[in-house]
Formats: C-alpha cells, structure tokens, sequence
C-alpha cells in the first residue's frame, strides 16, 4: 500500500514539477536575455518553489531573518538533507542569490538555460583548475549586491547528521572578502530523505545564524574559517524537529 501510494505521489509532483517548469521557462529565459541583473528571471523561479511547496503540502518559516542585510553580497553556507532544502531556501530567504550548480545541468531542456539567463554558477569540476576558473567566471558575471548560495556538504546528508564542509566556497569568500551567512535548515530531511520516494508533508524551518566577516582570514586560515561556519550551523541545528 505504500509503494503504492508513493507512486501516486511521484506522479504528481512530477506532473506539477513539469507543468510549472514549461509555464515559467520562457518568462524566466526572456527577462534573463533582456535584463543585465537577471534578478527578475530569479524572482520568477520562486514561483516555481512556491507551487511545489503549495502541491507537496509543506509549509516553512524563517528564524532570525532580520540579520541579513540588504543589498549585501554574501556567501550562504547551507546544511543539505533534502531536495526539499532548495525550496525553502528560495521562498524564505527574502534576497537575490545566485546557486553554485555543476555544469552538467546546463544539458536539461529549458530549465538548464533558465539557470543560466539567471546568472547562476556553473562549475566544471573535471579538473581543479577550470574549476576555479569557472567560479571567477561566474563572480564576475555577478550583479551588485547579490549573494552566492552553497550546499557544503557538497550533496544531501544520508543520514541526517551535519557532515564534513568542502573547501570551495571559501576559497573566494577570502580571497574577495565575502562575509559568509550561515543558514541552518531543519525538518526537510522529514519531508523527503534521500533516496527516498516518500513525501510527508510537513514543516521545514530556516534559521540564519549572525554573518562571519572574512576580512580577517587569509588562505592560511581556511579550515579555521570552515570549522567556525560549520559550528555556527550545527548551533542552530535540530535534528528532531517537527
């Protein structure tokens, strides 16, 4: 009966997940192209998390929103337990952000060049340089006062817990002097876990922890600056919640 019911539900997110990428595509591809920013093609997207929160029956709320700046370009540093994790980020966070996305996504019909008309940044991870050459890249192409949104972990928990942070994103959150935001995300692992076709519709909660300023770290002081936005997300962090 479950696998049953997990089946239905699969179906329908998928049905929803493909009616609103072929609505909201061409909107979000046409301000891309004519908009230097790309900041209203992003403002379009949320539409798109906002109907697949709307249809999943997921609801969220935001915690200590007030720290964020306006008009600041930070560096979001995320815990990831779910596919789920995007959503909410998008619908709760309030600012322009940009997603840290392997390049392979750019191959999907419609929704990789939705991505990129937005302004996102597209890494090629097949080696370490082009690596680095495609994040300056994607800086530079980086409009005034918006921010960079990246999951750490580099894929979703497992099993629930905060695991190891990757280096990548701070790498230029030193080198440019980038304050980083730490955003810890609780609940979307109960929503849907990976590898897991089982939706439960739920509540997913979103707490901003106080931004780190970087001016004072050098690359010598890269997994110091790690460990410290690590232990500011774990601080935040509620496994057990509901």
């Amino acid at each position: 009966m479950r696998t049953l019911l997990s089946a239905w539900v699969v179906v329908w997110l998928l049905f929803w997940a493909a009616a609103a990428t072929l609505v909201l595509a061409l909107p979000v591809i046409v301000t891309g192209l004519l908009s230097r920013t790309g900041n209203l093609a992003f403002s379009i997207t949320k539409i798109w998390a906002y109907i697949m929160l709307a249809i999943s029956f997921v609801r969220t709320e935001v915690i200590n929103k007030e720290k964020i700046q306006k008009n600041t370009t930070y560096i979001i540093i995320s815990n990831h337990q779910s596919l789920y994790d995007i959503l909410a980020l998008v619908t709760t966070l309030g600012i322009q952000y940009r997603w840290f996305i392997k390049k392979e996504v750019l191959k999907i019909p419609l929704f990789g060049y939705g991505l990129y008309a937005s302004r996102n940044i597209f890494i090629d991870r097949t080696h370490r340089d082009k690596a680095i050459e495609s994040i300056n890249r994607g800086f530079n192409r980086l409009p005034p006062g918006v921010s960079v949104m990246v999951f750490a972990e580099g894929t979703r928990s497992p099993d629930g817990q905060i695991h190891e942070f990757k280096k990548g994103a701070f790498v230029p959150a030193i080198e440019r002097k980038i304050p980083i935001l730490p955003v810890t995300i609780n609940g979307s692992r109960r929503v849907l876990p990976k590898k897991s076709l089982f939706l439960r519709p739920g509540k997913i909660q979103v707490v901003i922890g106080d931004p780190i300023d970087t001016r004072a770290f050098a690359h010598d002081d890269i997994q110091m600056l790690i460990d410290k936005t690590r232990q500011a997300i774990l601080s935040n962090f509620n496994p057990h919640y509901r």
